[in-house]
């Protein structure tokens, strides 16, 4: 007769036992090797899946790695113009690196000598400019104009910088602003609006007078109330719980408000107004509830349902400054609401 074949496994476990090496006289079933091959199969299908996620990842890798990389260049100043009759010497362009002028033999360098690229991927400074001087020796003194009519004067030549020339004069804008037709005022550069900030997507870029700021709004955390952001600029209370005295006398809304002012701006002046868009109780109330620097702002009421705030005093800048202006809705002096503006303000160290 012929014996049964045995399984592989089985001759291997008789062999390390030292047992005989007859076989079973019955072979395993034919579904127990189809289920052991099935799971082999799924073990091997798993395998080839982590695989295929793995290579994923990489590839996710190596294209963020490319991405950054590309971002590189883009991280560069434009070329910078050479004046005529001048040469420029710098070829990198990249945040940070200077570039320097110089004018042939007779002429006279007019601006900057040296400009450095910003963040904002501009250069700083205006664009210099070469002069003849050989016409020079042919007058018997120049006249500083700049020196006549110096800066803060009635009637002076520039706003900001004047720079004398032979015969003549120059004016020169701080960075983030740009030479104003006529060539003595500045004109504010709206760095928000050309897309020339840094701001991520969770900031909200404020243009102010010779910059911008970038701000991140966020709501509160309160022991006795949370909150909700509903717009980029307000957060509203979550309902309160029954007899929740603490959570009801905290804000129903705070917003958030940001203003841009020149340094030394006269005073008084209204900067903001608060208004109810309808009126639940008998009374409105306006006030100052806190904030930095509030010595220098006012709340008075300027309708019924309208509040002002003032900025009493001048400020000299560079200040950044916060304003707290509370609104509060009463019926039969018992508390119905409580709404909240935080004002921010930029105070530019310019006075222009």
């Amino acid at each position: 007769c012929v014996r049964p074949c045995c399984h592989a496994l089985q001759v291997q476990q008789r062999l390390s036992s030292n047992l005989s090496s007859s076989c079973p006289q019955e072979c395993p079933p034919t579904h127990d090797l189809l289920n052991s091959l099935r799971q082999v199969e799924k073990m091997l299908a798993i395998h080839e899946a982590s695989y295929q996620q793995g290579l994923r990842s990489l590839r996710k890798k190596i294209s963020a790695l490319h991405n950054s990389t590309m971002a590189i260049f883009k991280t560069s100043c434009p070329k910078p113009e050479t004046p005529a009759h001048g040469r420029r010497l710098g070829r990198v362009f990249s945040v940070g690196h200077e570039v320097h002028f110089l004018c042939k033999p007779g002429y006279e360098l007019i601006g900057p000598r040296t400009r450095v690229c910003l963040e904002s991927l501009k250069w700083s400074g205006q664009q210099p400019m070469c002069r003849r001087e050989s016409y020079v020796q042919f007058c018997v003194s120049d006249i500083d104009e700049c020196h006549l009519f110096p800066l803060g004067q009635p009637g002076r030549l520039c706003i900001h910088q004047c720079v004398n020339t032979p015969g003549s004069f120059h004016c020169f804008c701080p960075d983030g602003y740009d030479l104003a037709q006529g060539g003595r005022s500045c004109t504010d550069i709206d760095e928000c609006e050309n897309q020339m900030h840094n701001c991520t997507e969770d900031q909200v870029c404020v243009n102010t007078f010779g910059g911008f700021q970038c701000v991140a709004v966020e709501c509160p955390e309160m022991k006795n109330a949370t909150y909700i952001k509903t717009s980029p600029m307000r957060c509203e209370r979550n309902p309160c719980m029954m007899g929740d005295t603490a959570c009801i006398q905290a804000p129903n809304s705070i917003s958030f408000h940001f203003l841009s002012v020149v340094s030394n701006m006269s005073a008084p002046r209204v900067l903001f107004r608060v208004s109810a868009a309808r009126v639940l109780g008998d009374t409105l109330r306006f006030g100052l509830a806190g904030g930095r620097g509030r010595g220098h702002f006012s709340v008075q009421r300027s309708g019924r349902q309208t509040g002002t705030l003032l900025l009493v005093t001048p400020i000299k800048g560079p200040a950044n400054l916060e304003a707290e202006v509370e609104m509060s809705e009463l019926e039969r002096n018992t508390l119905l609401g409580r709404y909240l503006t935080k004002v921010t303000l930029f105070v530019s160290p310019y006075e222009f």
